[in-house]
């Protein structure tokens, strides 16, 4: 895997995106700094909901919910396969939260509005969540939609549907793709369908709530780039570009 810290140079990653004309972010995670933890929110109510609804305490619910979520690659399609819940009851519970953390970010918008094409938002999450968010960054009129689990009829990444799905309904060109995850296995099948990958870890040093495996990596092939900072990357990848992003004026 391509080091996440390495410095590249502005012919590299010229020639790495200079075709690229289709940008896809995942959300939580790649959008803001996992150190913000977020998502920790969401999961923790995720925990509360499989406590509820099996009528265990919280310490054996955690631990169903995290067997879910990697088994089944969300904890909303295990609660689905083998329980039947109702999806839009727990999407509306689990999303429920305090946005203070996620830190306003003009600059990322001012960048990603920079990049040259259509910019994507394909996540696990649902619609109202990911503007809540986008609000909350002040980017969300740089993106030209919003793929979320509904539109993929609940079929969550990595699994190679969700991905089928998303290109037929917005058009998408896998070879003109550039492709932001922070989860190394949802990297996997963009990488077999010929786009341009890109693994956003941690920042240095931050600490934050994550389960091991998730950012293992089991296939280094699939990842073209990583980064611990998303914003010193596509500055630098504009930087190749000879592009320059408009200064945000909030």
């Amino acid at each position: 895997m391509t080091a996440p810290y390495k410095a590249h140079t502005p012919e590299e990653l010229s020639t790495a995106f200079g075709h690229v004309r289709e940008w896809v972010f995942d959300l939580d995670n790649t959008l803001y700094p996992r150190h913000c933890d977020l998502f920790a929110q969401i999961d923790w109510k995720m925990t509360d909901y499989v406590s509820e609804l099996l009528g265990k305490p919280k310490d054996e619910a955690r631990k169903v919910q995290k067997d879910m979520y990697r088994k089944y690659g969300t904890t909303l399609r295990g609660l689905m396969e083998e329980h039947h819940i109702d999806p839009h009851d727990f999407l509306d519970k689990v999303h429920d939260i305090d946005y203070s953390p996620v830190e306003p970010n003009p600059a990322l918008g001012a960048l990603i509005a920079a990049l040259p094409g259509r910019k994507h938002i394909f996540t696990n999450g649902d619609v109202p969540h990911a503007k809540r968010t986008t609000d909350r960054l002040g980017i969300t009129e740089h993106f030209d939609g919003v793929f979320d689990i509904v539109a993929s009829n609940l079929m969550p990444k990595p699994e190679v549907e969700p991905y089928h799905k998303f290109m037929s309904e917005h058009a998408v060109d896998p070879t003109k793709a550039a492709m932001f995850e922070d989860m190394p296995r949802n990297l996997d099948v963009p990488k077999t369908l010929s786009m341009r990958t890109v693994l956003v870890v941690p920042a240095r040093g931050s600490e934050h709530s994550a389960e091991d495996w998730e950012h293992k990596v089991e296939n280094d092939a699939a990842i073209d780039f990583a980064t611990d900072d998303l914003d010193v990357f596509l500055a630098d990848v504009l930087q190749a570009f000879e592009i320059q992003p408009a200064t945000s004026d909030t």
